[in-house]
Protein backbone atom coordinates (compact mmCIF):
# COMPACT_ATOMS: atom_id res chain seq x y z
CA UNK A 1 0.00 0.00 0.00
CA UNK A 2 1.34 3.40 -0.77
CA UNK A 3 1.59 5.98 2.02
CA UNK A 4 1.52 9.65 0.78
CA UNK A 5 1.81 12.54 3.56
CA UNK A 6 0.05 15.87 3.57
CA UNK A 7 2.28 17.80 0.17
CA UNK A 8 1.67 14.77 -1.37
CA UNK A 9 -1.94 14.68 -0.80
CA UNK A 10 -2.21 18.86 -1.15
CA UNK A 11 -0.51 18.26 -5.17
CA UNK A 12 -2.42 15.65 -6.35
CA UNK A 13 -5.87 17.66 -5.54
CA UNK A 14 -4.63 20.55 -6.80
CA UNK A 15 -3.30 18.24 -9.67
CA UNK A 16 -6.87 17.04 -9.98
CA UNK A 17 -8.58 20.71 -9.68
CA UNK A 18 -6.48 22.20 -12.84
CA UNK A 19 -6.33 19.10 -15.11
CA UNK A 20 -10.82 19.64 -14.57
CA UNK A 21 -10.03 23.24 -15.25
CA UNK A 22 -8.41 21.97 -18.59
CA UNK A 23 -10.79 19.38 -19.14
CA UNK A 24 -14.23 21.25 -19.00
CA UNK A 25 -12.33 24.73 -19.86
CA UNK A 26 -13.99 27.18 -17.71
CA UNK A 27 -12.50 28.39 -14.31
CA UNK A 28 -15.27 29.62 -12.58
CA UNK A 29 -17.20 26.37 -13.12
CA UNK A 30 -14.17 24.45 -11.70
CA UNK A 31 -13.74 26.69 -8.56
CA UNK A 32 -17.59 26.40 -7.75
CA UNK A 33 -17.28 22.62 -7.85
CA UNK A 34 -14.57 22.18 -5.64
CA UNK A 35 -14.81 24.82 -3.41
CA UNK A 36 -11.87 27.34 -3.88
CA UNK A 37 -11.56 31.33 -4.85
CA UNK A 38 -10.29 31.86 -7.76
CA UNK A 39 -7.46 33.49 -6.70
CA UNK A 40 -5.68 30.80 -5.47
CA UNK A 41 -6.84 28.47 -8.71
CA UNK A 42 -4.80 31.07 -10.53
CA UNK A 43 -2.05 31.42 -8.06
CA UNK A 44 -1.68 27.18 -8.42
CA UNK A 45 -1.50 27.25 -12.25
CA UNK A 46 1.22 29.74 -12.40
CA UNK A 47 3.50 28.18 -9.65
CA UNK A 48 2.78 24.87 -11.75
CA UNK A 49 3.73 26.42 -14.93
CA UNK A 50 6.79 27.79 -13.98
CA UNK A 51 7.97 24.97 -11.48
CA UNK A 52 5.80 21.71 -12.47
CA UNK A 53 4.33 19.52 -8.99
CA UNK A 54 7.30 20.87 -6.81
CA UNK A 55 5.42 24.53 -7.07
CA UNK A 56 1.73 22.97 -5.65
CA UNK A 57 3.47 22.52 -2.19
CA UNK A 58 2.21 24.15 0.36
CA UNK A 59 4.30 26.68 2.14
CA UNK A 60 3.82 28.06 5.51
CA UNK A 61 2.10 31.39 5.89
CA UNK A 62 5.07 32.73 7.68
CA UNK A 63 7.13 35.90 6.78
CA UNK A 64 10.85 35.06 5.27
CA UNK A 65 12.04 38.06 7.76
CA UNK A 66 10.61 39.20 10.85
CA UNK A 67 9.87 42.92 11.39
CA UNK A 68 11.47 43.22 14.74
CA UNK A 69 14.28 40.39 14.19
CA UNK A 70 18.05 41.80 15.21
CA UNK A 71 20.44 43.12 12.00
CA UNK A 72 22.32 40.46 10.80
CA UNK A 73 25.38 42.83 11.94
CA UNK A 74 24.62 43.17 15.21
CA UNK A 75 24.33 39.08 15.33
CA UNK A 76 27.50 38.76 14.27
CA UNK A 77 28.99 40.70 16.89
CA UNK A 78 26.97 38.78 19.40
CA UNK A 79 28.19 35.70 18.08
CA UNK A 80 31.36 36.29 17.96
CA UNK A 81 32.02 37.54 21.51
CA UNK A 82 29.99 34.66 22.88
CA UNK A 83 32.54 32.37 20.72
CA UNK A 84 35.47 34.39 21.30
CA UNK A 85 34.96 35.61 25.16
CA UNK A 86 32.69 33.60 26.27
CA UNK A 87 30.52 35.83 27.61
CA UNK A 88 26.95 35.45 28.82
CA UNK A 89 23.75 37.65 27.68
CA UNK A 90 23.95 40.58 30.39
CA UNK A 91 28.42 41.39 30.01
CA UNK A 92 27.60 41.18 25.42
CA UNK A 93 24.63 43.83 26.41
CA UNK A 94 26.77 45.80 28.42
CA UNK A 95 29.39 45.48 26.29
CA UNK A 96 27.43 46.25 22.96
CA UNK A 97 26.20 49.39 24.68
CA UNK A 98 29.74 50.51 26.09
CA UNK A 99 32.11 49.73 23.03
CA UNK A 100 29.79 49.92 19.97
CA UNK A 101 26.87 52.06 21.13
CA UNK A 102 24.16 49.52 19.66
CA UNK A 103 21.67 49.14 22.57
CA UNK A 104 20.19 45.21 22.78
CA UNK A 105 18.81 43.80 25.58
CA UNK A 106 19.93 40.84 27.71
CA UNK A 107 17.09 38.60 26.20
CA UNK A 108 17.50 40.05 22.97
CA UNK A 109 21.30 38.83 23.13
CA UNK A 110 19.91 35.43 24.63
CA UNK A 111 17.16 34.92 21.53
CA UNK A 112 20.34 35.74 19.29
CA UNK A 113 22.52 32.73 20.91
CA UNK A 114 19.69 30.46 21.10
CA UNK A 115 19.27 30.71 17.18
CA UNK A 116 22.73 30.39 16.71
CA UNK A 117 22.81 26.77 18.90
CA UNK A 118 24.99 29.51 21.68
CA UNK A 119 22.85 29.47 24.11
CA UNK A 120 24.87 26.95 26.68
CA UNK A 121 28.79 27.80 26.70
CA UNK A 122 31.04 24.70 26.84
CA UNK A 123 31.07 22.85 29.98
CA UNK A 124 34.22 23.74 31.47
CA UNK A 125 33.46 27.50 31.04
CA UNK A 126 30.41 27.78 32.77
CA UNK A 127 31.79 27.73 36.24
CA UNK A 128 34.00 30.26 37.61
CA UNK A 129 37.25 29.09 39.17
CA UNK A 130 37.49 29.99 42.75
CA UNK A 131 40.63 31.38 44.09
CA UNK A 132 42.13 28.54 45.36
CA UNK A 133 45.04 29.84 47.06
CA UNK A 134 43.76 32.26 48.96
CA UNK A 135 40.62 29.72 50.49
CA UNK A 136 42.98 26.81 50.68
CA UNK A 137 44.37 28.73 53.85
CA UNK A 138 44.32 26.43 57.07
CA UNK A 139 42.90 28.55 59.99
CA UNK A 140 44.37 27.36 63.36
CA UNK A 141 40.79 25.77 65.49
CA UNK A 142 41.25 27.71 69.21
CA UNK A 143 41.29 25.30 71.55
Amino acid sequence: MFLMNDDQRAIRRKLRILSYAAEIGSVVKTCRYFGIGRASFYRWRAAYLEHGEAGLIDNPPIPKWHANRTAPEIEEKVVYLRKKYHLGPIRISWYMARYHEIKISDAGVYRILKRNGLNRLPHGTRTRKVHTKRYNKQVPVAR
